[in-house]
């Protein structure tokens, strides 16, 4: 049973026992709704106690079932609250660990709660694209006050009860428990001595409103649109709490709290989210690789190599407590790259992000070194030297001479063959790519590069470090550039050809951010280093010689415009900001450019420029599907998501994709193909893309 009922003297105990958060799904619902009525068709039963087992009372809706009919099978989540609020008998909700969204308005339904200590409290819809559905936004105003209970909405955040007990004026809480351990001895007793009150009080019946009226809500609903501008949910909070404090009834302003909830559910920014709540999750699992799988010790690392990448590596290890040895061939480079990361934890603590003591705690686990001799006994061993094979040849054959036995040996490279660096070893089974995102210590994608011979245990280990070094990781196959580089080469080949045509690189930039972009193709490629990619087209050219480019871009950089690292690029930059400010001599080369070439400019719209944009990521991601570089197309989307600056309202360029409609995506590639600046060979749907259009499918 997903809830068991056991009575206890005079006191019916109903626990929620659905793992891990005690979700409250059909079956939970079903199950509680029958010791609902056990209790109150026992005349021995005075009062009733609802608690939840394990580390939760509870987490929740089960959001599986969102879009589905569970959702509103009977009974459904108002059914079950109204079944609470309407009981003869005192209910009494023993809160603990954690009690969110549908949890806590199960509990706000209760005649009474009392709380454990340590327990954190949310409405966490929001983060979802949602607001709180099932009473959160009527009957939390009523007990925390209309400000308190708008912030915790709109925001989605924990608040501890011990906290929210000590607000002046609360009536979330009744009480506040000794102790956890305390709760439920507490709450029976608790609920023994309010068993004889009556009338039992109810949450909906306590007053609701806000001194400034209508001006406090309008003032809001500007701060949160001003916020979340690309996000309905916010804003649909504020006009659901507004209903709890200007309807005269409360069911009215519930029958307005489930209009919007329904709008939002159907809303393509709420259906992008729940996509990455799952995709996130959904990203640690390898289909070949069992969860059970033995994992490898991981108590030391190394990593090789101080500069910004190694510095940075080196931080994410240090925050999770694991000792770090940093290896560096001369003293001045250690000295430098120490110093940069000193330089970045006291950012943190001039901003009260981080305490004195943890910042030297982090410190005093870092040891530095000159000599290989020193890494001999690391668990783990990362490599972010230059991204050159002769370079990384030379340090793994280090490594394979001076690693223990079954030391992992990790590359960070971001386009090289995984195999062949495998290859420098006799142990290729220990290999495995882990390709940081810059900066390391800051972006949260970990891309896991999984060769040919790479061990399943490796895997497993790798995936289980990311996560406790709060990395979201995604696991690759061996190609040029993996996933996201070899997507974001063709979307930048895009950009190229769209200043051939007639776009400044400006232009460009606004229109994909408009789109929602953190950042445009020029602005990101002076960021990264322009001369990175005039390496990479220089290999491309004997690797690939029809590959078609545009010359704008060595062009610039021949003109040494590398981009903010020296102050020029597509943009100038001033010393100290990255504000990017429009060049004209840029702009007149590119022009020059065009002259030489014999094209004509043109205006090119907005549409045409994101779409370009987008649909060449899409492309190149179904070839990456198809090859199995990536395991499932919701992988590429997390990708794209926590690396690269896609829009999260969005949901991912394939999520993006299936909500365009994958034939309307070939549709404007056929479209692509017929521009005789454009490379039509490019625009040719992949395989898998075009055998999904064929069948009326999307990407899963």
């Amino acid at each position: 049973m997903t809830a068991q009922y056991q009575v206890q003297g005079d006191i019916a105990l109903i626990t929620l026992n659905n793992p891990p958060v005690n979700g409250l799904g059909l079956a939970t619902r079903k199950a509680l709704g029958e010791g609902l009525r056990q209790a109150q068709q026992d005349a021995a039963v005075k009062a009733i106690v609802l608690t939840g087992a394990g580390k939760a009372f509870s987490g929740g809706a089960d959001i599986t079932e969102f879009g589905t009919d569970k959702a509103f099978a009977e009974p459904n989540l108002h059914t079950v609250i109204a079944m609470v609020e309407q009981c003869s008998k005192p209910v009494v909700a023993a809160i603990h660990s954690v009690c969110m969204g549908g949890g806590l308005e199960l509990s706000l339904a209760c005649h009474y709660r009392v709380a454990a200590p340590g327990c954190s409290v949310a409405l966490p819809e929001v983060k979802l694209g949602l607001l709180p559905g099932a009473g959160g936004t009527q009957r939390l105003p009523r007990v925390l006050g209309v400000e308190a209970a708008l912030n915790l909405i709109v925001s989605g955040e924990a608040l501890k009860s011990e906290f929210i007990a000590g607000v002046p004026g609360q009536k979330l809480f009744d009480k506040l428990a000794s102790s956890p351990e305390a709760l439920l001895d507490e709450a029976l007793a608790f609920a023994r001595s309010v068993a004889d009150v009556r009338p039992l009080p109810l949450v909906r019946n306590l007053p609701c409103a806000h001194p400034q009226g209508e001006a406090y809500f309008q003032f809001a609903r500007n701060m949160v649109k001003g916020m979340a501008k690309h996000f309905p949910a916010p804003a649909m909070c504020v006009d659901a709490v507004q209903a709890a404090a200007s309807k005269r009834m409360f069911a009215d302003g519930l029958v307005v709290e489930r209009e919007l909830f329904t709008r939002l559910m159907w809303s393509p920014e709420s259906r992008a989210l729940r996509h990455l709540f799952f995709a996130e999750r959904a990203a640690s699992k390898i289909p070949d690789v069992p969860a059970a799988t033995p994992l490898r010790k991981i108590e030391k690392v190394a990593v090789i190599g101080a500069g910004t990448m190694g510095g940075g590596i080196a931080m994410n290890f240090l925050n999770a407590g694991i000792p770090v040895t940093l290896l560096e061939m001369k003293q001045e480079a250690i000295e430098r790259g120490v110093g940069v990361m000193r330089k970045n934890y006291e950012a943190q603590v001039k901003k009260g992000k981080l305490k004195q003591d943890k910042y030297e705690q982090r410190m005093a686990l870092l040891t530095t070194t000159l000599s290989y001799d020193d890494l001999k006994d690391a668990d783990l061993i990362i490599e972010a030297v230059f991204e050159d094979m002769a370079v990384k040849e030379a340090v793994f054959r280090q490594l394979d001479a001076v690693a223990k036995p079954g030391a992992i040996l990790a590359s960070n490279t971001s386009t090289l063959d995984v195999n062949q660096i495998a290859a420098f070893t006799a142990r290729p089974q220990d290999v495995v790519g882990l390709h940081f995102f810059s900066p390391a210590n800051v972006m949260k994608l970990l891309e896991v590069v999984r060769g040919e011979k790479t061990a399943k245990d490796v895997l497993a280990t790798v995936m289980a470090v990311a996560k406790k070094i709060r990395k979201t990781a995604v696991v690759a196959g061996v190609c040029d550039g993996f996933i996201g580089n070899r997507m974001i080469e063709q979307y930048v080949r895009q950009a190229g050809f769209l200043i051939d045509e007639g776009c400044t690189p400006a232009q460009v930039d606004k229109a994909i951010e408009k789109f929602g972009f953190a950042m445009g193709p020029f602005r990101m490629s002076d960021l990264a280093g322009n001369d990175i990619g005039w390496a990479i087209r220089k290999r491309r050219r004997v690797e690939y010689p029809d590959m078609k480019y545009s010359k704008t871009a060595d062009l610039l950089c021949e003109q040494g415009r590398f981009g903010q690292k020296v102050g020029k690029g597509w943009y100038d930059y001033l010393p100290g900001k990255r504000d990017a400010i429009p060049n004209a001599e840029v702009v007149a080369m590119i022009e020059d450019y065009r002259k030489s070439e014999g094209i004509t400019a043109r205006k090119i719209g907005d549409e045409e420029i994101v779409q370009r944009l987008v649909f060449s990521l899409v492309n190149e991601a179904a070839h990456v599907l198809q090859e199995g570089i990536a395991n499932k197309a919701s992988d590429i989307d997390v990708v794209y998501i926590f690396g690269y600056g896609f829009p999260v309202f969005r949901g991912g360029p394939l999520n993006y994709a299936n909500e365009v409609g994958l034939f309307n995506v070939v549709a404007a590639m056929q479209r692509f193909a017929r521009n005789p600046h454009d490379d039509a060979a490019f625009w040719q749907p992949a395989p898998l893309l075009a055998r999904l259009v064929a069948e009326g499918k999307h990407f899963a």
